[in-house]
């Protein structure tokens, strides 16, 4: 299951109740705009003990449309890529 911004904003009022729940969601939006903007100018973006993301270009490619099997041009485009960290990977593992 996916978390969604709602779902995070409820563990966070949890987590800190003397903070309203407008300055909780205007947090969390700086922090997701902050990371935007930080990706859209091709900086990397690392969260510590969470891991990092960054922008890379894919090249311009022919692949095919599974459906009908056609070839289909796809133009040269910027993608995110996300590295775990060493603790976050040692977490999902049970390794701690």
């Amino acid at each position: 299951m996916a978390i969604v911004k709602s779902k995070l904003l409820q563990q966070l009022k949890k987590s800190y109740p003397n903070f309203s729940n407008k300055d909780l969601d205007r947090l969390v939006l700086i922090i997701l705009n902050e990371i935007k903007r930080a990706l859209r100018r091709g900086d990397g973006v690392e969260l510590r003990n969470f891991g990092t993301f960054r922008t890379k270009t894919q090249k311009s490619s022919i692949r095919r449309n599974p459906k009908t099997g056609e070839k289909v041009a796809v133009p040269e485009k910027k993608v995110i890529s996300w590295r775990m960290s060493k603790d976050m990977f040692k977490k999902i593992n049970n390794e701690e």
